[in-house]
């Protein structure tokens, strides 16, 4: 009943009119991320923050945190259905976890039913969005309850475990995943220790005791990055757009659909409750299943539209899955989770089990605005199916020079300092290397902004054992998530060894 009460609570927050429209303004720049090729939702999320903190300058504090957050988790998952448009009608995915889309979605678009493609993937995103968020709302409260009887140690390893399952699945190296999630916590160490008081790795530049902040690194890796990579590399596609003629699928279609966006939906939702395995793992597993229970396992990679519902519903069900550990445990699964949190915590609002309890307004209110975003997304894209088409065809020319005023822009506004600026440039190149050379930029982000509480937690462990390090083994729980941590990267080390196979990601 507690439960009910809270959820109706977040309703009202969620249909507060300014927070509608930032709930409307999130989906529609969330779809229009997703389907311009190569932003990505870590992008979008990342641009976005210092534009939120703008908009939301006149409103309190805690009401400012949640239409921000609202507005930003609306890109996250409007983008998880965007990334569908340019995969089926350009077979260019917008973004990784449509990669699989693009196998039989191109196919039904070269058949000419590209429109029935497009709208099984948003009433397939629309149900996946509504189960996983049945999902959230019923385990949310369960477990932020466990959660709180977690102690320092238990915390500490339950964060190494987050690094460990993302960096495990993130970039096509192990190996590269594992050091950019060292570098991450490398750069989390600059600033004044809040403990001794004493300046570390700072050298003596006064713009760096504050630490560095991890919008100016998130936004020069993703944005500024991907800018640099269209410049240099002039990786723009020339394909063909299909036409679209209807834009409603048979009832054939929706027929053929309805088991695979069901089971598209259970597979992505418990795939995004597990850190580090999103959307596009997700994809991938729903395709494989649906290939394998069809009675013709020929049809598909020819336009099979079991092949685009079971994918689509699985990609945005593992969004809202991946909700459930960021905000109950304070773990982001993915790279963009892991950008939402650093949001959040620019606003004082620490993720986590204490959430639930310290500020129910924006954790109850976020989940009810999903539900709302994920009605305005299917109202949104059925019918402007053919108008988002044509951002596909927006020239680079165009949209380097905004993605890059919005990067400087949004910086200087929320550090208004030029050093912040130089190292957004610098951020900039690096991520354009990193990512050229398959180092994966994800982990950084999350190391990021993990690194001060993971320091945090152990100096409180240590303080409590008086500097014993056997704190961390001697709780049960705590030994069982560092066990875990171990094994997520053991196994894919030992298969290779063995001669397997290993699949990696890098994860969105």
């Amino acid at each position: 009943m507690d439960t009910l009460q809270y959820l109706l609570s977040g309703f009202a927050t969620a249909l507060i009119w300014y927070n509608l429209l930032f709930a409307f303004a999130g989906v529609l720049i969330g779809t229009m991320v997703g389907v311009l090729p190569g932003i990505g939702p870590i992008s979008g999320v990342a641009l976005l923050i210092p534009v939120t903190t703008s908009l939301t300058s006149g409103l309190p504090p805690e009401a400012a945190a949640t239409s921000s957050i609202i507005l930003l988790a609306g890109v996250y998952y409007g983008a998880m259905y965007g990334g569908s448009t340019t995969s089926i009608l350009l077979n260019t995915p917008g973004e990784s976890s449509s990669v699989v889309t693009a196998l039989d979605g191109y196919p039904m678009a070269k058949q000419g039913r590209a429109g029935a493609a497009l709208s099984i993937a948003a009433i397939g995103s629309f149900i996946a969005g509504l189960i996983s968020l049945i999902g959230l709302v019923l385990l949310a409260e369960p477990l932020s309850n466990v959660a709180l009887k977690m102690g320092p140690a238990e915390e500490f390893s339950l964060m190494v475990l987050g690094l460990c399952a993302l960096s495990g699945l993130a970039g096509k190296s192990i190996t590269k995943a594992l050091l950019m999630t060292v570098f991450g916590l490398a750069l989390a160490t600059i600033g004044i220790d809040a403990v001794s008081g004493v300046a570390r790795f700072s050298f003596d530049i006064p713009e760096l005791y504050q630490g560095i902040e991890f919008l100016t690194v998130a936004v020069g890796m993703f944005a500024l990055g991907e800018v640099f990579k269209t410049i240099l590399e002039k990786d723009a596609d020339a394909g063909e757009i299909a036409k679209i003629n209807s834009i409603l699928p048979t009832k054939q279609d929706l027929k053929d659909s309805a088991l695979p966006i069901v089971r598209g939906s259970l597979v992505g939702f418990f795939k995004g409750i597990v850190p580090g395995s999103g959307a596009t793992l997700a994809s991938f597993l729903s395709y494989l299943l649906e290939k394998k229970i069809s009675k013709h396992p020929e049809k598909f990679g020819k336009g099979a539209i079991e092949g685009v519902a079971g994918p689509e519903s699985a990609n945005n069900a593992a969004s809202g899955g991946a909700m459930i550990p960021l905000l109950t445990l304070g773990i982001p699964g993915t790279g963009t989770t892991a950008v939402l949190m650093g949001a959040l915590i620019m606003y004082n609002v620490q993720p986590g089990p204490l959430l639930f309890e310290d500020h129910p307004g924006i954790a109850w209110g976020l989940i009810a605005s999903m539900f709302i975003g994920n009605v305005m997304l299917l109202l949104l894209n059925m019918p402007l199916v053919k108008v988002f088409a044509k951002i596909i065809e927006t020239p680079a020319k165009y949209l380097i020079p905004i993605i890059v005023t919005i990067s400087i822009f949004g910086v200087y506004a929320v550090q208004m300092s030029v050093f912040h600026l130089l190292l957004l440039l610098a951020c900039g190149v690096a991520g354009y290397f990193l990512s050229k050379h398959d180092y994966p930029i994800a982990p950084l982000v999350l190391g990021l902004v993990l690194g001060p509480m993971i320091e945090n937690n152990m100096r409180r462990a240590l303080t409590i054992s008086s500097g014993d390090f056997s704190i961390f083994f001697m709780k049960p729980v705590s030994l069982i998530f560092l066990i875990i941590a171990v094994l997520w990267l053991a196994i894919p080390f030992v298969m290779k060894l063995r001669g397997k196979k290993v699949i990696v990601n890098e994860e969105a």
